[in-house]
């Protein structure tokens, strides 16, 4: 063969060699009975953590949500029913009992009312926070619970369950305070401030115990928790309900709103004023040769 012929071959071959490599490239036939290249992998199973992630993202919108909260702590038990706010953390209480009556909290503001008012009030406002130090604390609501379990991965799945007749998604864990404070991938979801708040809110935990129930539209429906810090533990078991529905809670009309440090405030000068009359009333008597006033 000559030189020609042997150049005019490999040339042949070589396309040959590109044309077939195309084929395979665009699907085309195959040694698997022309079905087009490999099978897709299996979609993977989505995670425990996958399924939090998924609930958080759609519980933050939805902003109020209806609560039915059992709380033991220090060997006694209280029901509280109502709403729960977050993002800002927010509750409105509506209580039963021998203590019966409504409370508002909108931050670091608590409204208590009562049915005695006071200058003329119902409603009596304490600021937590009137010296600028901050008071992180848990509002145990539906998106904080979640926040809490995001990226955990010994969260379990325990199973498809029912709870109070609805059909939910049953997930079991225990946590130390250094993975309560774990920040990884997940956490990203949340607003940098809403996670540096919950990571200053958790410092005191020492452990948590959670059970929590996702119903089948994506929303949590109830969450046990079992908290230790060092004053104790505190049980937890609360249910909620009605999200994207539940009425706001917003804080009284502020000609209700009686100051709780401005009444205080009158209360020291009235008691202050007291003493100076009895100081006179006492001087008075003594001038007047009767010996004073008698003091125990």
């Amino acid at each position: 063969m000559n030189k020609a012929v042997r150049n005019r071959a490999g040339v042949a071959a070589a396309g040959v060699a590109l044309l077939v490599g195309g084929l395979s490239a665009c699907g085309g036939a195959s040694a698997d009975g022309g079905k087009g290249g490999d099978k897709p992998a299996a979609a993977k199973a989505p995670t425990p953590a996958d399924a939090v992630k998924a609930s958080y993202l759609k519980t933050v919108p939805a902003k109020f949500a209806t609560m039915d909260m059992t709380i033991t702590a220090g060997g006694k038990t209280d029901r509280l029913t109502g709403t729960k706010g977050w993002y800002p953390a927010a509750t409105g209480i509506d209580a039963t009992g021998p203590d019966a009556g409504n409370q508002i909290m909108i931050g670091d503001l608590i409204y208590t009312h009562s049915d005695k008012p006071v200058q003329g009030k119902s409603w009596m406002k304490m600021n937590l926070n009137k010296d600028g130090s901050p008071r992180y604390r848990l509002n145990d609501d539906p998106a904080e619970y979640l926040a809490l379990l995001l990226g955990q991965e010994k969260l379990t799945l325990v199973g498809a369950e029912q709870t109070d007749g609805i059909e939910a998604q049953h997930f079991k864990g225990s946590f130390t305070n250094a993975e309560l404070l774990k920040a990884d991938e997940s956490t990203k979801v949340m607003e940098a401030a809403n996670r540096d708040y919950l990571h200053q809110a958790v410092k005191d935990v020492t452990s948590l115990e959670v059970d929590l129930w996702i119903g089948k539209d994506g929303y949590p429906v109830r969450v046990d928790t079992v908290r230790t810090i060092d004053k104790g533990t505190t049980k937890i078991s609360a249910k909620f309900s009605g999200y994207g529905t539940a009425a706001p809670v917003v804080a009284p009309p502020a000609d209700q709103v009686a100051d709780f440090d401005d009444v205080m405030k009158g209360i020291d000068a009235g008691l202050k004023e007291t003493d100076r009359n009895l100081e006179e009333a006492d001087q008075t008597l003594k001038d007047a040769g009767l010996g004073g006033l008698k003091r125990s």
